[in-house]
């Protein structure tokens, strides 16, 4: 047993060795779908989700001859997408919360960027399938399927179905928390399993807020920690935008 002097404090060292600001490593591959209309594979460490954007001439019947489009998604995870298989949630007949959860946050987060009048009658409904999941999976599928909603709406304008693209702004997501009372970037699983304070926050590139979620896994937290982790998020998402602008280049 080491016998440490007084006073004595361990350095903060993250599980993934990582500093409290830094990201994963994310990367953003689009067209990653040979069918879909627009298609991203986003990567966060681990953590993998393919998102597909599919485009329909009809729309919710509560949206029928209003001139107006509509944009939603649905969310799931494949069974081995975590160390033990998981049954498929179509085998047990019904969504579990969390994925009814999950899905309204995407489709909520994407409509907040969205002029759905300059859509015309169409939907674009975006699929986002967790492949690999290690935290953070909402947030990365906010963000990719972002890139998918783009290039599917860049199809349309190619096939001369709308003259300009409807999205208004980008929007991205990443999680913060506080872990062993330090605040930090863009949580692993093994951080958000044992996290004090856990966060999701979804941003858009001109500075808004669409949705923050945080809540405390054990004492409250303090106004002075939940506003350091939206600085940390405003600098992860200012990133992503980045690396959003470089996806839809191509």
């Amino acid at each position: 047993m080491i016998d440490f002097p007084a006073g004595f404090k361990a350095p903060f060292v993250r599980p993934s060795g990582r500093v409290a600001d830094a990201m994963r490593e994310v990367t953003l591959t689009p067209g990653a779908s040979r069918h879909a209309e627009g298609s991203c594979l986003i990567r966060f460490g681990l953590t993998e989700v393919l998102c597909t954007a599919s485009i329909e001439s009809r729309v919710p019947p509560f949206l029928r001859n209003t001139g107006q489009g509509w944009v939603t998604a649905e969310y799931g995870m494949l069974p081995r997408a975590t160390h033990t298989r998981s049954d498929r949630e179509a085998a047990k007949g019904k969504q579990s919360g969390r994925t009814q959860e999950i899905q309204r946050l995407i489709g909520r987060s994407l409509r907040a960027v969205t002029d759905l009048k300059a859509m015309g009658e169409m939907s674009i409904t975006l699929d986002c399938d967790v492949l690999t999941a290690d935290g953070g999976t909402r947030c990365a599928a906010i963000t990719g399927a972002w890139v998918a909603l783009h290039l599917a709406f860049q199809h349309c304008i190619k096939s001369n179905i709308l003259k300009a693209n409807p999205l208004r702004d980008h929007v991205a997501a990443i999680s913060c928390g506080v872990w062993q009372g330090t605040p930090v970037l863009d949580l692993d699983y093994a951080e958000d399993s044992k996290a004090e304070t856990d966060g999701n926050f979804v941003m858009t590139g001109s500075g808004g807020v669409v949705e923050v979620q945080a809540t405390a896994e054990g004492a409250p937290f303090s106004e002075e920690e939940l506003l350091k982790l939206m600085a940390l998020a405003r600098a992860g998402t200012g990133k992503l935008f980045e690396m959003q602008k470089v996806a839809i280049r191509g």
